[in-house]
């Protein structure tokens, strides 16, 4: 089926384009579901693998401790409360389920992706981003919050998925190296960012 991975700065329309991505292409949409999946598979309380996750905006171990509870994939199932803190499980774990996701086809959010599965041949690997000032400046158009809150949000999210990566990968998700596509969504709009998408989607068979 294959994938496609996407890394998104705060503010770049990652959460936008993806769905509208994974809608034309017929593919599902994993962001939320992914650390439900990791949760199972460890046995352990979805609130801890989500904190281990990778979109925070309070550092690398809260990491998406604002998300609501999900359910999992293929069906949520009960939840061992055991203690978690294997960072190499977490990993290892996280990879498993990116590659299952891979093999089934969809288009996937964050987690470092483009790293984890930059030897599959059936995988186009986006990043989205764009200057700072112009970020922040249309998430306080976009949400009508104070610009001062917005600032803050964007570098402490961006910060932490930086994190993210360098901590379990060495890398820095900003380098184009990692990707097929590169987007400045703030020079174009997400729709037409989400169209190229698609069209490089298809132009590698997927």
């Amino acid at each position: 089926m294959g994938v496609v991975t996407v890394s998104a700065s705060y503010g770049a329309g990652g959460s936008e384009i993806g769905p509208a991505v994974a809608a034309a292409l017929g593919l599902p949409f994993v962001d939320r579901a992914v650390p439900a999946s990791v949760a199972r598979k460890l046995d352990v309380p979805l609130d801890q693998a989500e904190r281990r996750d990778e979109t925070t905006d309070r550092g690398l171990w809260r990491v998406i401790s604002s998300m609501a509870l999900v359910p999992e994939m293929a069906g949520a199932g009960p939840l061992a409360y055991n203690t978690f803190t294997d960072e190499h499980a977490f990993r290892e774990k996280t990879e498993e389920v990116l590659h299952e996701i891979a093999d089934s086809g969809g288009v996937v959010l964050g987690r470092a992706a483009a790293i984890v599965l930059a030897g599959r041949a059936d995988a186009l690997h986006v990043r989205l981003d764009g200057p700072e000032e112009v970020r922040i400046t249309r998430a306080v158009a976009r949400t009508g919050k104070p610009e001062a809150e917005i600032r803050r949000a964007l570098r402490s999210n961006d910060a932490a998925r930086a994190a993210y990566v360098r901590n379990f990968y060495r890398a820095d998700p900003a380098e184009a190296r990692h990707y097929h596509l590169v987007i400045d969504t703030t020079a174009i709009s997400w729709t037409a960012a989400a169209d190229l998408v698609v069209a490089a989607a298809r132009a590698r068979g997927l």
